[in-house]
């Protein structure tokens, strides 16, 4: 025969190809239920509910049970069959009997666990089919009663409540590079969170929940001859937990992290929040600077913080975040934050914010948990957000004061509140707690799009914060002798301080990276020639290449290259890297 066709008399399934596969037809063959069930179904599965009470091999009668009930329900989409598929999905593959369990190579075991996952699916659906209701209550069955519980501490999670579930399998992904599934036991969705009081010193991703619906019957084969059965829901987590005990050996549950990240972005005001917050500053709205975390502070696991670049927000990491928190050595040692702020305002005043969210951050997860790897953190930054990464980790002495005033910082005639900003922003010392950082495609000595005709026009339109405002006003009334730069017109911004020549970028480029702490530059050419004529299309490479970092990695990619496997790969060693640094710190490397 011809090789497809050999392979499709093997592998089809009522899934697949909606025919019953080659074992369903030994077991109705066997039965003597062939005829019966083309023109009886519901006959011919109570006929075989009735064997499999009585069966010696009862495993292959609960796999085709379970295959027949789910193309009955398929035929005039009855829930009762779906609930009976699922139940008899369960039964073959976790019989309470050891001498009953499939062998672990037996092709039906991937098959039932999807008609398991895809059968509860379809029988709890909302009835406009885009989410699914996770209830306790009384379900029919084709042969009696499900009676199914669900304990409302476990629709939540922390000071989260868990609600509108959206089966994630369903989705078509589109935007992300890649889709990673897990397969495993259990409904894949994407949950909505409503949270409940303050979050504890760290701000939580609001966006949509990975979680895992798993229904466990207990005892199943002892209540199949009772008229009700009992069953319970379990929500999983998908950051918590991602396996399973049943009849004390550990299943993989089926999740789906790419698709409830996509739900998340697809309806997230981020995108919208990019321009305005380059634009407008503060007067956008909303908060202006924040540190976000995709989960609650996990004692034991190092932070990284992203940190993005200009005119752009913390959804533009999304590929890499894809691959990393989906690989166990990353996600297990990690855990992951984003800053995010207005990118028009000035490089040093925003530096400032991050400096000063951190600091508090830090302060107060440190005094709750008293956790040393709070103490190793890696900061990894974009174009702008590279520049305000480098400003985590370097001492500046007075260089940038000097550069600003030619009069000393006290001598200065201006309030308490503008001196307390020119001093936290112009005086930059290392944050204790960072040990590492990232520069990719980072304007080093600038960007020679932000020294173009276009830019500086468009820098014009750009608000400043309220409090870089009236400090402006405040130093210009009786000091203006004093100043070495125009504190006017658009030239406040951060498009012209990254202008090359710019007083922040001759200062800034030239100071080195704080003792023991480790840097690496991800830089991004578009063309195969020389490195010294290349450039991104915003940054050239002799921008960009700065000494004394501990490694440097030339992507050939666009500016935008955060999503280029390269640079997602190379972070990737960097981070399995400052793993093995710190494999000293209590259970980090075990």
């Amino acid at each position: 025969m011809d090789p497809e066709i050999v392979n499709y008399q093997l592998t089809r399934d009522a899934l697949s190809d909606g025919v019953p596969s080659g074992n369903t037809d030994i077991v109705l063959h066997i039965s003597d239920l062939t005829e019966t069930y083309a023109h009886d179904p519901r006959g011919a599965l109570q006929k075989l509910h009735d064997d499999l009470l009585t069966s010696d091999r009862p495993g292959s009668i609960a796999f085709a049970l379970a295959e027949l009930s789910y193309l009955h329900a398929n035929k005039d989409d009855r829930p009762a069959y779906y609930l009976a598929a699922a139940m008899y999905a369960y039964l073959f593959m976790f019989p309470e009997n050891p001498e009953y369990r499939p062998h672990p190579l037996d092709s039906r075991i991937r098959v039932a666990a999807d008609l398991y996952n895809r059968s509860l699916t379809l029988a709890f659906r909302s009835p406009d089919w885009k989410s699914m209701t996770l209830n306790a209550g009384a379900y029919p069955l084709p042969f009696g009663t499900l009676q199914v519980e669900l304990s409302e501490d476990n629709l939540r999670w922390g000071n989260r409540t868990l609600s509108h579930f959206i089966p994630t399998a369903e989705l078509e992904v589109t935007g992300l590079q890649n889709r990673y599934r897990q397969a495993g036991i259990g409904v894949p969705l994407a949950a909505k969170q409503s949270v409940e009081g303050p979050d504890e010193g760290l701000q939580i991703a609001k966006g949509k929940l990975p979680v895992t619906a798993f229904m466990r019957f207990s005892q199943l084969s002892s209540q199949l001859t009772q008229s009700t059965i009992q069953a319970r829901w379990e929500v999983y987590v998908t950051y918590d937990q991602q396996r399973v005990k049943i009849h004390d050996q550990d299943y993989p549950l089926e999740t789906e992290y790419t698709s409830s990240l996509a739900a998340s972005l697809a309806d997230s005001p981020i995108w919208a929040r990019e321009l305005q917050g380059f634009f407008l500053g503060d007067l956008a709205g909303k908060q202006p600077s924040q540190l976000v975390a995709l989960e609650p502070y996990r004692p034991g696991r190092i932070p990284v913080v992203f940190v993005h670049g200009t005119a752009s927000g913390h959804g533009r990491w999304a590929d890499m975040v894809n691959d990393l928190i989906v690989d166990p050595k990353i996600h297990n040692r990690f855990q992951f934050w984003f800053f995010t702020y207005d990118t028009g305002s000035p490089i040093l005043f925003s530096a400032r914010q991050f400096r000063d969210t951190l600091n508090k951050t830090v302060h107060q997860l440190d005094e709750k948990y008293h956790d040393p790897a709070l103490q190793h953190m890696v900061v990894m930054g974009h174009s702008q957000g590279g520049l305000l990464t480098k400003l985590t980790a370097i001492d500046s002495g007075t260089k940038f004061w000097d550069a600003f005033s030619s009069e000393p910082l006290e001598d200065m005639d201006v309030s308490p509140e503008t001196r307390e900003l020119l001093q936290k922003g112009m005086f930059v010392t290392p944050l204790p707690f960072v040990n590492r950082v990232i520069f990719i495609a980072t304007p080093q000595r600038g960007s020679y799009v932000s020294g173009s005709w276009a830019a500086q026009q468009v820098a014009k339109f750009v608000k400043l914060p309220s409090r870089v405002v009236s400090g402006v006003a405040d130093i210009m009334t009786n000091n203006l002798g004093a100043m070495k730069i125009n504190l006017q017109g658009g030239t406040m911004g951060a498009v012209s301080a990254m202008e090359p020549g710019s007083p922040l970028m001759t200062n800034l480029a030239p100071l080195p990276l704080a003792p023991g702490v480790s840097g690496h530059s991800i830089i991004a050419v578009q063309d195969e020639g020389p490195l010294e004529e290349g450039s991104d299309g915003v940054v050239k490479y002799t921008s960009a290449h700065i000494e004394g970092v501990d490694s440097e990695f030339i992507v050939r990619s666009g500016h935008s290259c955060q999503s280029n496997t390269h640079t997602i790969q190379e972070v990737r060693r960097i981070l399995l890297l400052h793993t093995t640094k710190n494999c000293d710190l209590p259970g980090f490397c075990s």
